[in-house]
């Protein structure tokens, strides 16, 4: 609204009487009312964190991930993940972020995800919204998915994309909680240093004879 503070001053010249400074101050006091509220849970939030706020600051080491976001998460999930996950993929699992599985005929078709915990869904897509805003391996990621399912002008390949961060993110938090160690950034050429140079050259020799030209390698000076 504050763009429109002009605006709003304009319509309100010569209308604003007694009843609609009443009416002002009743919403005022409210949000003020609002805002106590919040911050009295907030700190019964943080007195309540004080025994897992070791395993909350080693989930903050991870791109995208708050101190709020990782208490929401250790209250879901507990900080002694090992005791009801004794791996990632069933965590994973148990959140809703595996994709289904349906294979029939040695054919698989993709299906919708698994339902699981809604709550730490809707927290994990938030984190991996702000994740692949910072350079990395979660950013490298996505964007490779996301040119997998269509490109960025696509809304379906980019939320698909996004839910396969989620569930890198949910991967990793498993890590951390269970090895007590910090988050190690894989890098943002992660995925190109893992290619087999013969091999990528090859797809792309081939690719351009199927576009109709012919390829003469040349080893660099």
């Amino acid at each position: 609204m504050r763009t429109k503070i002009a605006d709003l001053s304009m319509a309100l010249e010569g209308r604003f009487g007694d009843h609609h400074a009443l009416m002002c101050r009743l919403h005022l006091d409210h949000i003020d009312h609002l805002e106590a509220m919040i911050a009295r849970l907030d700190g019964q939030i943080e007195a309540m964190m004080t025994p897992f706020r070791a395993a909350r600051d080693l989930l903050t080491t991870a791109p995208g991930i708050g101190p709020l976001s990782a208490a929401a998460v250790i209250s879901e999930i507990g900080a002694d993940v090992r005791e009801f996950f004794p791996d990632a993929a069933r965590l994973a699992s148990w959140t809703g972020l595996c994709p289904g599985n349906h294979e029939s005929a040695g054919r698989r078709r993709p299906v919708r995800r698994r339902k699981g915990n809604e709550h730490l869904q809707s927290i994990l897509v938030e984190c991996a919204w702000s994740a692949v805003r910072h350079d990395g391996y979660l950013k490298s990621l996505y964007h490779r998915h996301v040119m997998k399912w269509g490109g960025y002008r696509s809304p379906v390949a980019k939320k698909k994309a996004i839910i396969v961060v989620a569930h890198a993110l949910i991967v990793i938090i498993w890590h951390i909680l269970a090895t007590g160690k910090p988050y190690h950034e894989l890098g943002a050429d992660y995925f190109t240093s893992r290619l087999d140079p013969g091999r990528e050259t090859r797809r792309l020799i081939a690719k351009l004879e199927a576009l109709g030209h012919q390829v003469t390698l040349q080893p660099a000076a």
